[in-house]
């Protein structure tokens, strides 16, 4: 699974990069984004926790 984020939707807000760090950092343009093509299987759970927990729904599964 791959995970998009919308960067025109990203409020910076860092819910998704407090709960699955391993998928999503700040981007230079301090926005949220995916720093992997796969989301490794044990974090799966996390990536989909951090999308639904995004108060702008910035966060795709693709």
């Amino acid at each position: 699974m791959r995970m998009d984020v919308d960067q025109d939707l990203c409020i910076s807000c860092g819910a998704c990069i407090d709960v699955c760090p391993e998928v999503f950092q700040w981007n230079d343009d301090e926005k949220a984004h995916s720093t992997v093509d796969e989301v490794p299987a044990e974090y799966e759970d996390q990536a989909r926790e951090a999308a639904e927990g995004c108060p702008t729904n910035a966060i795709k599964e693709v």
